[in-house]
C-alpha cells in the first residue's frame, strides 16, 4: 500500500520548518497514521494542509516616490508558488483561531481567499464555508504509545493553570482579570506560563506541559473564546491527556465531542466561578468520580479527534 504524503504550510512562526510536525501524535514512525504520512516539508506532497495560514493582505497603491525608492526590491512572492503544484481539490484549509471581535475580519478575509485555491475550507466558526470543530492536536512531548497505554499518574497536588500573559484582545484581558481575582483570594493553585504580568504569583515557564498537569487532580482550562458551538482548543485535550479533571470554561462544542462527566463546567469568570473552583478543588473527590470518564475521553482524543485521523478520513475519498 502506498501512503499518501501530506505537506503543510502555516503562518504560525516556525511551524512549517519542523520536519517532525505532529509525529508525536501517531504510534508509527515518520508521521504515519493508517493510510497517510504527515510530511510538512515534503517537496511533492499528494495533499497540502494549510494550517492557520494567513493570506497576504493587499497593500495600498504606492506613490511614485515610493515606487522609485523600492524599485530594486524583489517582487512579492506569488502565493501559488507555496502550493507545491498540489491541485486545488487536494488542498485543505483549516483555520484554528476563533472569531474574536478583533480578528474576525482577518478570518473572513482568509476564508474568502482560500476559496480561490483550496478544495476544502473549514474553521471553528459560522463564517467558515464549512463550520466544524478543530481536529485535535496536543502539546505533550510524550509518545503516542505512552499516552495511549499509561494508567493515571500519581496525583499529589490540587490544581494548576497553564496560561499566558497575552492581552491583545478583550477576551484575553478578561482572562487575566479573572486570574488576578482568583489569586487575590489566596486559593492554592500553581500557575505556569509565559509572559505573565509582574503581579501574577507564578511558578514559572514550562518546556513540557506534562509536568504542569500530570501531578494535579484538577486543571483550569479556560478558552479565550466561549461564544459559539464550534470552538474548543488544545487546552482541554492537554488537560485530559494528563489525566486531570479539567475545570473548563468554553463553548458547547466540548459537550458534543466528549463523554459526560469527563470535565467540569466553570460557570463564569467572576465570583461565582471562583467559589466553584474553591469548592471543587478542596477535595479530590470529583476527580475520583470522573476517573473512568476521563479514561474514555482520552481514547476519543487520541484515536478519533486526532488531526491525523481526520486527515486520513478526508483523504480516503481520493483514489
Amino acid at each position: 500500500m502506498t501512503l499518501k504524503n501530506i505537506g503543510m504550510i502555516s503562518s504560525y512562526s516556525g511551524l512549517d520548518k519542523r520536519a517532525d510536525w505532529l509525529w508525536q501524535q501517531t504510534p508509527h514512525a515518520f508521521g504515519t497514521w493508517k493510510n497517510i504520512r504527515i510530511q510538512a516539508l515534503a517537496e511533492k506532497p499528494d495533499f497540502l494542509l494549510m494550517y492557520q495560514f494567513d493570506f497576504p493582505q493587499p497593500t495600498p497603491p504606492k506613490s511614485f516616490l515610493e515606487k522609485l525608492k523600492n524599485r530594486n526590491q524583489p517582487p512579492e512572492v506569488d502565493i501559488k508558488s507555496r502550493f507545491k503544484n498540489v491541485p486545488k481539490e487536494r488542498i485543505i484549509y483549516l483555520l484554528r483561531e476563533p472569531p474574536l471581535e478583533e480578528i474576525v475580519g482577518i478570518n473572513q478575509y482568509n476564508y474568502q481567499q482560500a476559496q480561490n485555491y483550496c478544495g476544502y475550507i473549514s474553521g471553528p466558526d459560522d463564517l467558515a464555508p464549512t463550520p466544524d470543530y478543530m481536529p485535535a492536536i496536543w502539546y505533550h512531548s510524550n509518545t503516542f504509545r505512552d499516552l495511549d497505554e499509561m494508567p493515571a499518574p500519581e496525583k499529589n497536588a490540587p490544581c494548576s493553570w497553564i496560561t499566558s500573559g497575552i492581552s491583545r484582545t478583550a477576551n484575553h484581558r478578561q482572562r487575566l482579570d479573572f486570574l488576578q481575582s482568583l489569586q487575590s483570594t489566596g486559593m492554592k493553585f500553581d500557575l505556569y506560563g509565559r509572559g505573565l504580568p509582574n503581579w501574577a504569583q507564578k511558578t514559572g515557564e514550562l518546556s513540557n506541559k506534562w509536568y504542569g498537569m500530570a501531578p494535579y487532580y484538577y486543571n483550569l482550562a479556560i478558552e479565550n473564546y466561549a461564544d459559539n458551538n464550534w470552538y474548543v482548543s488544545e487546552k482541554l485535550w492537554d488537560s485530559l491527556l494528563a489525566w486531570c479533571l479539567p475545570i473548563y470554561y468554553g463553548g458547547s462544542a466540548a459537550d458534543k465531542l466528549l463523554p459526560s462527566g469527563s470535565f467540569l463546567r466553570l460557570p463564569s469568570l467572576d465570583e461565582k466561578g471562583i467559589a466553584y473552583i474553591q469548592e471543587v478543588t478542596s477535595t479530590p473527590d470529583a476527580w475520583y468520580a470522573a476517573k473512568s470518564a476521563i479514561a474514555e475521553a482520552r481514547q476519543i482524543i487520541l484515536h478519533e479527534l486526532n488531526l491525523l485521523n481526520w486527515l486520513d478520513k478526508y483523504t480516503s475519498q481520493f483514489s
